[in-house]
């Protein structure tokens, strides 16, 4: 019997079983979150699709995503600004606005801007979804387990993989259980 070698797998099994494998990894998530962008919307957006100052903001959150890669972190705060002025009502802005603060080390002006965006969302779309993700992630870091736990739940059932991955890592059984499948498959 041929033993199946890592190479022999699709790219999409390899990252499958990495989310098995290691699912606090965030690496494998690019694949994972392409799903997700495919039924998630933002209703606020949605429903203004022609208004300028909507296609503004859009325009000025790019600009910023592209600053915030670049490592251009203040420059990208600035232009979020700008975003948020243009069209106050986006809650997309606000919770990019608080990934930057993250990236800065300003938990308090994050967790400020993601609760904007949660209240925005009114409890859906993709930002709702990410909000939850990224303030379970700092209540996680913060070692509030209980509350992590119920933002990763919320955005678990708005469809997200990574909240479910964070959920399995808060499951010490599931946990285990991963660990145990880890050494049975061993490549």
């Amino acid at each position: 019997m041929n033993r199946l070698k890592k190479e022999d797998l699709s790219e999409r099994d390899r990252q499958v079983l990495e989310s098995i494998f290691n699912p606090s990894q965030i690496g494998g998530e690019e694949y994972l979150l392409q799903d997700e962008e495919k039924h998630l919307t933002d209703p606020q957006d949605a429903d203004d699709v022609d208004d300028p100052r909507v296609k503004e903001s859009q325009r000025l959150e790019i600009e910023a995503i592209a600053l915030t890669n670049a490592g251009k972190l203040s420059e990208a705060l600035e232009i979020l600004g700008k975003s948020i002025e243009t069209a106050p009502h986006r809650p997309a802005p606000w919770n990019n606005r608080a990934q930057v603060h993250c990236l800065l080390g300003q938990e308090i002006d994050a967790l400020k801007d993601i609760e904007r965006a949660l209240e925005l969302s009114e409890g859906s779309g993709r930002t709702c979804c990410r909000a939850l993700c990224q303030r379970g992630i700092l209540k996680r870091k913060n070692a509030d387990t209980d509350g992590a736990r119920e933002d990763f739940e919320a955005a678990a059932r708005l469809g997200s993989h990574f909240a479910r991955t964070q959920l399995i890592e808060l499951n010490p059984y599931a946990a285990l259980c991963n660990q145990m499948l880890r050494e049975v498959t061993k490549f």
